[in-house]
């Protein structure tokens, strides 16, 4: 496993080990998965601003129709 190494503000690094004392996972865990999280979150928007334009070119252009679209045989 690599090794990173960062500055944090020490109201972030305050907050942090609040949050690593209170759900007793460390300080690396907790911001290994923000960091996950961060980065599916950005290849979801990546994905989407790729998808959203062939979804409007076929007349998808709400949630409903998605649904509607989903649910078709």
């Amino acid at each position: 496993m690599a090794t990173l190494t960062l500055r944090i503000p020490d109201e972030l690094d305050q907050a942090l080990e609040r949050q690593s004392t209170a759900s007793r996972l460390s300080k690396s865990d907790l911001a290994r998965e923000a960091l996950q999280r961060y980065l599916r979150v950005a290849q979801f928007r990546t994905l989407r601003a790729k998808l959203v334009p062939l979804a409007h070119g076929q007349g998808i252009n709400t949630d409903e129709d998605v649904f509607r679209t989903l649910d078709r045989p």
